[in-house]
């Protein structure tokens, strides 16, 4: 079997006080699936990506901004942002958040 399970990524990671921490999951030449841990309070600046991504809100409560829109997502939040979005996170209490870098190119489906 080539499949990858993870059970808990709510439990995967210890958030230090007053820090962020990251931990690469899983990689191949497709995906990125990185898990991000917040202290409350914790941000990441706006920045961009390259590639599409996924942010799945796994526990805790989030200020995220996705250009000019705001929103607050909670415990199992899933966002879609296209490449090149500008993106901020602030975390209002303790964060789990998995964020999965879609690397490759979506596949071209050719109607029959």
């Amino acid at each position: 079997m080539n499949a990858t399970i993870m059970h808990a990524l709510d439990t995967t990671l210890a958030i230090p006080a007053e820090s962020t921490i990251s931990r690469t999951l899983y990689q191949d030449e497709q995906l990125k699936a990185v898990l991000f841990g917040f202290a409350a309070g914790q941000e990441l600046s706006e920045h961009t990506a390259a590639v599409a991504a996924v942010l799945h809100i796994v526990q805790g409560e989030a200020h995220i901004t996705l250009g000019d829109t705001a929103v607050t997502a909670h415990s199992q939040t899933w966002i879609h942002m296209p490449p090149r979005l500008p993106h901020s996170i602030r975390a209002i209490t303790p964060v789990v958040m998995l964020l999965l870098l879609l690397k490759g190119e979506a596949p071209l489906i050719v109607p029959q």
